[in-house]
């Protein structure tokens, strides 16, 4: 039996941080054992929010696929592509948008709140608004069975199902399965500051950080407030380090949260230990991604490769697309 199709992306617009590997990459490296993975680089969503500065948009894709490769995702089990090289994402977002109503982009709540919250950027425009109708293009395409998404995520997956429902019942063909959410339960890291780590806060720890960075990055983080003396009784619950050791000292979690809480280790003494912690996890990833970064035509050419792979299955979908709508001669 064929593998079930699996698709997600991420868009090139920074370094991948902590916080994106656990919530997204290491449970993808784990999908492409068990299904048909798709996982790009959406480019083009990134001109949604960024199309007046582009200057970092090729750096900042290689850079991505640098990331990718580091983390674990292997171009021999998965499809790896950058979604501009893949030209017909641009065809079905332009006929998925002919019956898209505009009520249902109004309503979208994502829409609604960066709206609100990016007033700083000019991003009433046509392309931020029809983005759902390019991820439904893009998820679509590739006929996917399944996206892997968290419990907070899921209605935004509602909109691609919605469309394929939609396409079907208009040309009355069932081209499109309705892609339906692969729950996961990702681990949630902290920014360094306590704050939900973000690029935007500054208290990100990033794949490309060096061991340096990282450590100076543990030293500077926040712990209880409420303890004064190193033997004070401590509150591991309100504890940044102890959010990082829930993730990275499984091992002996428990022992470190009794200890905090007698008093009996100290903040430097934890932050120490999530040091070494730490280090055995990320900076192999580190000098893997470094590695990469040295040799950027072996980079080009997995992107390049990867993309001429989704095309075939494109080509293949944009020929029964134009079928049911009866475009083209």
């Amino acid at each position: 039996m064929s593998k079930k199709v699996v698709l997600s992306g991420s868009r090139p617009t920074g370094n991948i941080h902590l916080g994106n590997y656990f919530g997204a990459l290491e449970n993808w490296v784990r999908l492409q054992d068990d299904y048909d993975c798709h996982f790009f680089i959406a480019d083009w969503h990134a001109l949604t929010t960024g199309y007046d500065d582009t200057k970092s948009l090729y750096k900042n894709t290689v850079s991505l696929m640098a990331d990718f490769l580091a983390s674990g995702l292997d171009p021999a089990k998965s499809t790896l592509f950058l979604q501009s090289l893949v030209p017909s994402h641009a065809e079905l977002y332009l006929l998925l948008s002919m019956i898209t109503p505009l009520s249902w982009l109004e309503r979208c709540p994502t829409y609604k709140d960066m709206m609100a919250n990016m007033g700083e950027k000019d991003i009433a425009t046509h392309g931020f608004l029809g983005y759902p109708v390019l991820q439904a293009a893009d998820i679509l395409m590739y006929k996917a069975d399944f996206v892997p998404v968290g419990e907070d995520q899921v209605p935004h997956l509602e909109m691609s199902r919605e469309i394929a429902r939609r396409f079907n019942f208009l040309y009355e063909k069932d081209v499109f399965p309705e892609p339906q959410p692969l729950l996961t339960k990702s681990k949630v890291l902290p920014g360094t500051d306590g704050r939900k780590m973000s690029k935007s806060y500054g208290n990100t720890i990033a794949l490309a950080d060096t061991p340096e960075e990282v450590s100076k990055k543990v030293m500077s983080m926040i712990t209880d407030p409420a303890r004064i003396r190193k033997d004070d009784p401590g509150h591991p619950e309100v504890c940044t380090v102890f959010a990082f050791h829930k993730i990275f000292s499984e091992d002996e979690v428990g022992d470190i949260e009794e200890q905090c809480r007698k008093g009996e280790i100290g903040c430097v003494a934890c932050k120490r230990k999530l040091q070494e912690k730490m280090a055995r996890f990320h900076t192999p990833i580190f000098e893997k991604r470094q590695k990469l970064l040295e040799n950027e035509s072996e980079l080009l050419d997995i992107i390049r490769d990867g993309s001429e792979r989704a095309k075939v299955k494109a080509d293949q979908t944009m020929a029964e697309v134009r079928k049911a709508v009866r475009i083209g001669i």
